[in-house]
This record gives C-alpha cells, structure tokens and sequence, in this order.
C-alpha cells in the first residue's frame, strides 16, 4: 500500500459529476468549498495484498453473521438498546427467514497501513454510503490514468446480478420504490439512490421514486402508499432502522412488515436484521466471541477496561454516524462509561500518509468481497469532511 501523487485531469470535476458524482466539494464551517473527490494523489497495492484483505473481508462478514445469530439465540437485544419487544421479536424473526429476504450490501471500515493485519473498526451494513464513487468515478478515472491496470472493484456488476438473482424474493406487481430523505441537503443520500435504482433497472426491475416524507399511510386498507395512493409492496429505503422504527410511522411500520412468506405487506430492504450488523454493540459481541482475532480490536459495552492503561480508546454511540458522538481517549487519560450506550474499542489511530489519516471501506456484495473505496481525513475521527481517494492495482 502506497500513496503517490499525481496531477489532477483538466476539467476533473465535471467528469466526476456526469460519472453519478453530484457533490465533488465540499463545504467547510469556514465556508470553503474543497474537493472531497481527490485524484491529487491516489493509492497503489499490489495483487496479492487485495487478495489477502478480500479474504480478510470475506472472514469478518462470516463472522459479523455468526456474531447476529448469537444475539438472537440468546436475546442479547438490550446490548444493542433494543428495548422494545415487538421489535426484538420482528428482527429475530427477519434473522430466522432472511433466506426469503432480499438483502445487498455492506461497508467495513478497516484500518490498514500495508504492513500488519486489517482491523475492524466497524461494519456499515443497513445504509452505507460512498458507493457511488467506489463504483463508478474512480473505475473511469483508473482507465483513463492508468489504462490496463486493475482495481480492487467489481461492486457494479455485483449489484446489478444482486438485483437479478434475487428478484424472485420481491413482491409481485408493483414497481419496487428506492427511498431516501429530503432532508439530505448534501445529495449524498440521493445519489446512492439514484445508483443503485439504475442497478435494478439493468437487472429489468421496474423501480420508482418517492421521499420518506411522501410515503403515505392509508387508513382504510391499513398500508403505505405512494404520493398516487398505490400500494407499497416493496422498497429500498436509504434511511436508518433505529429511525424507521421510532419515528411516528413506527407502530405502522412494525404492524405491516414484511419478513417473507407473505406475512405483511411491506418488504423493506436492507431487511431489518440489518440492526444486528449496524450497531456498535457488534464490536464487543465479536471480540466475545473471537478473543485475540488479528482482525479485531478489543471491544467492551460496559467500560473501557483495560484499554485505559493500555494503548486508549475510542468510546462510540451504538447508532452514530460520520463519526459523530466519537470520541478519543488516548492512553493513560481517565476512562469512565458515558451516560448514553457506547461501545468501547482499543484505540488503533488511523494510519497516516503524507499527513493523511486513512480509512479503507471494503465492500461486500450478496456475502462476498466486492470493492474497494478509501476516504482521508485530518484527524483521527473520519468525518463528513474526509476525502474519497482513487486506487489500483499495479
């Protein structure tokens, strides 16, 4: 793994943004607009270690799965701050029929600096996003630099043969709906959205639009509906479960849900034994289970241990995002719980590359490696203000 710089291409930002990639800047507190697309610089790995780290991928969503049956077989729900019966029971339940559940995608967070083992810093696997540059910018920008070279990313093609080798678990007629919140001001939401829309649509889905906050509920046949008052039988909403199911929709939502088997009337996807894999409370599950995995970092719900004298530790929100609520503990300071959920995890600080803290997102494509996207930041916490980075493989 090496960083090397390079010369942007005339007219970059207009070729990324007709590539799917709305939103190539990005604006800072100070008001600054700055490249969060960045082909300044680009990473370079060798065969052999993406082939090592796609088996690292492969072996930690293994696990990740195993992680989720154990909290289900025995109701360690709590740790995840599921309180709520109902919902305990409907995941459980989505987790036991999830072979009748569509379900495409994840994103690990990896720590990795080319020298020493992966390590898990988290898995994304209910609403990841950094998709579309993955996907597709940096597969242009590599043919067009680096011509007959290759790439860590098949995510296109998976996605799209995702879509067609599950079409059969959809509902019958009907357009499946891709979802997200118009409360995105950034358009990040909507252009995964829109990415993976045209991923069904090449796999002959009949797809459409609608908002989170257009989705309708009719009281009289008891069901979601569109803006044109027809049925939602099936949808992709880019939008959190733990919100889907506290929101004021919620009872609806729980009362409705589809699990397979034709027992509600609405199939959401990702489906929601996604909530096992999103929630920090999985890095302490995993670190239970696999003691000393060279994968793994130690991870506690409780406190942070040992850590304190140790090397450190970062405390994180069960359910944060984009590094918010994060917070960095380095060694020897005073470690207490916080008052709020947290999972507790050695801390491991991102490499640094020219200055550059790093953070590499492997994807996972129907339960296989598929893909690879790579975000810097300026401090230790990969927030929205990091950078997305091409790669290849030379």
């Amino acid at each position: 793994m090496e960083r090397r710089t390079i010369e942007p291409r005339p007219g970059w930002q207009q070729t990324v943004e007709e590539q799917g990639l709305i939103y190539p800047l990005t604006r800072y507190p100070d008001g600054s607009l700055r490249p969060y697309w960045d082909e300044s610089a680009y990473y370079v790995f060798s065969l052999p270690e993406v082939e090592a780290l796609e088996e690292v991928v492969e072996e930690l969503h293994g696990m990740c799965l195993a992680a989720a049956a154990h909290i289900v077989e025995q109701d360690r729900f709590a740790d995840l701050g599921i309180t709520d019966p109902r919902l305990a029971e409907l995941v459980a339940e989505a987790w036991h029929r999830r072979a009748e559940l569509p379900s495409l995608y994840g994103r690990f967070d990896l720590r990795y600096d080319g020298t020493g083992p992966a390590k898990m810093l988290e898995y994304n696997a209910d609403t990841p996003t950094s998709l579309v540059e993955a996907a597709s910018p940096q597969w242009f920008w590599m043919e067009e630099r680096f011509p007959g070279a290759d790439q860590w990313n098949s995510l296109h093609e998976r996605l799209v043969d995702a879509w067609r080798n599950q079409s059969a678990l959809l509902p019958p007629g009907g357009p499946l709906y891709f979802a997200h919140s118009a409360a995105d001001e950034l358009g990040e939401d909507l252009m995964t959205v829109a990415y993976l829309k045209e991923t069904a649509e090449q796999a002959g889905l009949a797809t459409d639009w609608i908002s989170m906050e257009d989705i309708g509920w009719d009281r009289l046949s008891g069901r979601f509906v569109d803006t044109k008052l027809r049925f939602i039988r099936g949808i992709f909403k880019l939008y959190p479960w733990e919100w889907l199911t506290t929101d004021r929709f919620a009872p609806h939502v729980l009362a409705t849900l589809d699990n397979g088997g034709g027992t509600g009337t609405t199939l959401w996807i990702e489906p929601a034994w996604k909530m096992l894999l999103s929630n920090k409370a999985l890095l302490a599950v995993l670190w239970e289970l696999y003691p000393e995995h060279p994968n793994l970092l130690p991870a506690y719900l409780d406190g942070p241990r040992e850590l304190v004298s140790g090397n450190g530790y970062v405390a994180k929100p069960l359910l944060g995002r984009e590094g918010a609520g994060v917070t960095v503990h380095e060694p020897g300071t005073p470690g207490t719980a916080r008052e709020e959920p947290c999972c507790y995890q050695e801390l491991a600080p991102l490499p640094s590359f020219d200055g550059n803290r790093v953070v590499l997102g492997a994807w996972v494509v129907e339960n296989e490696s598929a893909g690879l996207g790579i975000r810097e930041s300026s401090g230790l916490v990969t927030d929205e203000y990091a950078r997305f980075l091409p790669h290849v493989i030379l």
